[in-house]
């Protein structure tokens, strides 16, 4: 039996629960835009994109180790720079550090291997569940809204943190040349 290669695309041997900055990319199953609409240079949540946002600002409530950043809903997919802290110092607005909980379940193993309790995937496949979960009540359906994986960079310095910031805020305003909008394929 032949088995399908899948591409890695993270860093053989980096322990994603380290501390530091990283950009996040989520994308909707098939591109479809679910969270909205660009209306001149401005994103204009759906619903779902309240429902993506509303989740997406509590993530820090979930994960006390992580401060959110710069980020941004488009229309079928999710920009963010999430921070993952040394223990204590989680800084947020409001002094605002969680409970800990943690809607995926944080044994050590499942099916799919080792599951790391403070990694960014943990953090965004609980993410995406709880998404998936509250839009699925809302339409009374089991569809799956989420391409599988995400996209991640570790940022490695200032300079490229100020860059992807810039981005990130610049990413409305450049829908129209967007690789993600569906114009463009």
């Amino acid at each position: 039996m032949l088995y399908k290669m899948h591409k890695q695309y993270r860093y053989k041997n980096y322990d994603y629960s380290e501390d530091g900055f990283y950009f996040i990319t989520i994308c909707t199953k098939n591109r479809v835009e679910l969270f909205g609409d660009i209306v001149g240079d401005e994103m204009v949540l759906s619903e779902d994109g309240k429902i993506a946002e509303k989740f997406w600002l509590k993530i820090s409530d979930h994960f006390p180790f992580v401060k959110l950043d710069e980020f941004v809903i488009m229309p079928n997919h999710i920009h963010g720079i999430i921070n993952i802290v040394p223990a204590g110092e989680n800084n947020n607005e409001n002094n605002n550090v969680g409970t800990g909980h943690c809607p995926v379940p944080t044994q050590k193993y499942s099916k799919f291997g080792h599951v790391m309790p403070k990694s960014i995937s943990t953090i965004i496949g609980s993410f995406k569940s709880i998404v998936t979960k509250t839009i699925n009540q809302k339409y009374k359906s089991d569809n799956i809204i989420w391409q599988p994986r995400f996209y991640d960079r570790i940022i490695r310095n200032e300079n490229e943190l100020n860059r992807i910031r810039q981005y990130i805020i610049d990413n409305p305003y450049k829908w129209a040349l967007d690789r993600n909008n569906p114009k463009n394929f």
